[in-house]
């Protein structure tokens, strides 16, 4: 039975999405700042970086399932999710401030970058996926899971925002200020900070609920038995469709948050003020999502809404880029182009993180699905799946972006002024032609999901039945 019935409390939503900073925070560093920071402000090649952050993702994600079957597993008088929530965030702040701070301040070896992007992404899984275990343990209700997942996104985009203004208004202020090492030590000091307070504040906030000992005791842990349940998880059918759409989309996202301070910086030309206006439009796209993404899924349904907002953020992204090719956008450096290009950002983010959201809500809907079929729930294993799919997925975006930034041919410590056009032309061309591909595929197969809100009732409907029923053979004498 799920923790709660009938509609949810404000004070939980909030609560419960306030553990997703820490999220936000890692996902605004590693997305949008590392690739440069290692990059430009140290001098590695981009390649190399982008390479040692891919691996990291990948190690991370292989992993990640195992993290998910340890939670589904841990007995423990705060329940499944809770010990994993207060052992890990204080590692993770520590490995947080040593990736932005190298030993001794100098260029990392390609393995140290390494060893310590796979600390910082197990650390943060292992926040993570027991806290969004949690979702489909609080509420069986479609639209309820919805709006959790709404709160989620909301905070966990305030988290990377938050570092991002920080960062363009006063760690590393102007473009400058991304091109120097000095300002990155606080960056991440400040943001170990802030995730700290997130995973342990929103697990407080849900230890009176959510702790106490699980109904019932899951097997003891084995290797064999842990990756039969995680591969018997992966093969439901309706996990490997979102899968296959999941992995585009991430994959596309990772890409464009890679890329996203280069285009900004020898693209469009930002100056220091422009700069600081990008995360304003990215939080009111977040802000414009929340309102849209609930009556999206009442009136379409979580698929159709994904392929709206898959198809419509991408063919809004495209018409700056073409315009700036065939010569009719205006003048670059100018307020005109600034103020144009983020009015097609705010329309293209918030219809990206529809997609987002529809997906993840998405993943809630076959833990009833599994279980129906087996018996048992996973929501562990499940949304540890999901991101293993992310994080592949992500990485290849990163890898990816660093081998545009690589056939461009753009050299390191640039000067924004000094660019070649045609190192300009081809980044441009490169990065829209990987975004449509992904988005068309993102779109096809998160169409075809399979369970909508009528299978999805039907089915708790069917599964309430069965529990009663066991209920009622149980107290029945013979």
């Amino acid at each position: 039975m799920p923790f709660v019935t009938g509609p949810l409390p404000q004070r939980l939503k909030l609560i419960h999405g306030f553990g997703a900073v820490a999220f936000g925070v890692k996902d605004s560093g590693f997305s949008f700042f590392l690739l440069i920071f290692y990059n430009q402000a140290l001098g590695m090649d981009a390649g190399t970086v982008s390479l040692a952050l891919a691996l990291a993702l990948v190690v991370d994600a292989f992993i990640d399932p195992l993290l998910g079957n340890l939670s589904d597993r841990t007995w423990s008088r705060w329940g499944r999710r809770l010990p994993w929530l207060y052992a890990a965030p204080i590692p993770l702040a520590f490995a947080w401030v040593f990736l932005w701070h190298p030993p001794g301040g100098n260029t990392p070896a390609f393995w140290e970058l390494l060893a310590v992007a796979i600390s910082v992404r197990v650390l943060l899984s292992a926040c993570e996926v027991p806290s969004v275990s949690l979702l489909p343990e609080i509420t069986a209700d479609y639209d309820e899971r919805t709006t959790l997942f709404r709160y989620r996104y909301l905070f966990g985009w305030c988290g990377g925002l938050v570092m991002m203004f920080l960062a363009y208004f006063v760690f590393m202020p102007g473009p400058e200020g991304l091109l120097q090492p000095d300002g990155y030590f606080w960056f991440g000091l400040v943001g170990a900070m802030l995730m700290v307070v997130s995973v342990l504040g929103s697990a407080l906030g849900q230890h009176r609920l959510v702790a106490g000992y699980p109904e019932t005791k899951a097997p003891p842990f084995s290797w064999r038995g842990a990756f039969g349940e995680i591969v018997d998880a992966f093969s439901e059918r309706a996990f490997l469709i979102f899968a296959a759409g999941a992995l585009a989309a991430y994959v596309s996202q990772g890409l464009t948050f890679s890329l996203t301070n280069y285009l900004n910086i020898f693209v469009w030309q930002f100056d220091t003020a422009e700069l600081r206006i990008f995360p304003i439009i990215l939080f009111l796209s977040v802000v414009l999502m929340f309102f849209i993404v609930g009556p999206m899924h009442r009136r379409w349904g979580k698929p159709k809404s994904a392929v709206i907002g898959a198809l419509g953020s991408l063919g809004v992204i495209l018409v700056p880029f073409a315009l700036y090719l065939s010569g009719y956008w205006p003048t670059v450096g100018s307020t005109t182009s600034a103020a144009l290009f983020y009015c097609f950002l705010l329309v293209s983010n918030t219809l990206g993180v529809v997609v987002m959201i529809s997906g993840s809500s998405m993943i809630a809907e076959i833990v009833e699905a599994y279980q129906e079929r087996t018996g048992r729930r996973a929501e562990g294993s499940f949304y540890s799946g999901n991101w293993f799919v992310q994080k592949c997925a992500t990485g290849g975006g990163i890898l990816l972006g660093g081998q545009v930034i690589a056939l461009s041919n753009l050299p390191t410590k640039a000067a924004p002024a000094n660019v070649a056009p045609e190192v300009v032309t081809q980044m441009i061309l490169l990065y829209c032609g990987a975004i449509t591909v992904l988005g068309l595929i993102a779109a096809y197969w998160l169409g075809r999901f399979p369970i909508d809100r009528a299978q999805h009732e039907a089915r708790l409907a069917a599964l309430d039945a069965a529990a009663r029923a066991d209920v009622d053979a149980a107290v029945t004498p013979p």
